[in-house]
C-alpha cells in the first residue's frame, strides 16, 4: 500500500506579523559581513559560499527557535548604542587611569567593598549590558546578577558607593528602551 502523498512545506512569513523574519534577515547580514571580514578572499565562489552558509545557519536557527531578541537584539536603537559605547570607553579609561594610580601610591586607600544594588532594566540582554559593563570597568566586577539585584565587588568604598543609581544604570536602561 502506496503512503499518502504529503503536500510541499512552503516558507510564508509574513513581515508584519512575524518579528522573527526581520531579526533572521538582520542575523543573515551580520553573518556573512563577519565572515567577509574573517576570509579576506573575494572570489565570487568564496563569497557565494560564505553567503550561503550564513543562510544555512539562519535557517537551522530558525528551526532551533533560537532567533529571538535575546540571541540577536537588533531591538536596541542605534541612537543609545552610539552613545553608550563611546561613553562606557572613556569610563574603563578613566577607572582604568584611577586603578593605576592606587596601584602606584601606597597612600591611595584601597577598600574593597562588597555592595548589592537594585538595577532598574527590565530585559535581560539589558542586565546582561549592565552586568558586562560594570566587570569591564577596572576597579569593579560582578559577582552576581539576579532578575532584581546585583552583587558587585569594587576596589573603593566609593566606588562601590557609585554603583546604586548610577549613570551607568540610567544608560543602559535608556539603551534597553525600557524607559
Amino acid at each position: 500500500m502506496p503512503l499518502p502523498a504529503r503536500a510541499p512545506v512552503v516558507f510564508r512569513a509574513n513581515l508584519r506579523t512575524d518579528p522573527t523574519v526581520l531579526r533572521s534577515i538582520s542575523a543573515a547580514i551580520v553573518l556573512f559581513v563577519f565572515w567577509l571580514l574573517l576570509s579576506g578572499h573575494y572570489t565570487a565562489f568564496l563569497v557565494a559560499a560564505g553567503a550561503g552558509s550564513a543562510v544555512a545557519v539562519v535557517l537551522f536557527c530558525r528551526r532551533m527557535d533560537v532567533i529571538d531578541q535575546e540571541g540577536h537584539p537588533v531591538q536596541l536603537g542605534w541612537g543609545a548604542l552610539h552613545s553608550y559605547w563611546p561613553w562606557l570607553l572613556k569610563e574603563i579609561v578613566k577607572s582604568g587611569w584611577d586603578v593605576s594610580r592606587r596601584i602606584l601610591d601606597p597612600r591611595l586607600p584601597i577598600s574593597p567593598t562588597v555592595t548589592r544594588f537594585a538595577a532598574s532594566q527590565r530585559t535581560d540582554v539589558g542586565r546582561v549590558i549592565h552586568a558586562n559593563s560594570i566587570t569591564l570597568t577596572p576597579g569593579t566586577i560582578t559577582i552576581e546578577a539576579s532578575e532584581r539585584e546585583f552583587v558587585v565587588h569594587a576596589l573603593t568604598r566609593e566606588g562601590a558607593a557609585g554603583l546604586a543609581g548610577s549613570e551607568m544604570d540610567r544608560r543602559v536602561t535608556d539603551l534597553e528602551g525600557s524607559r
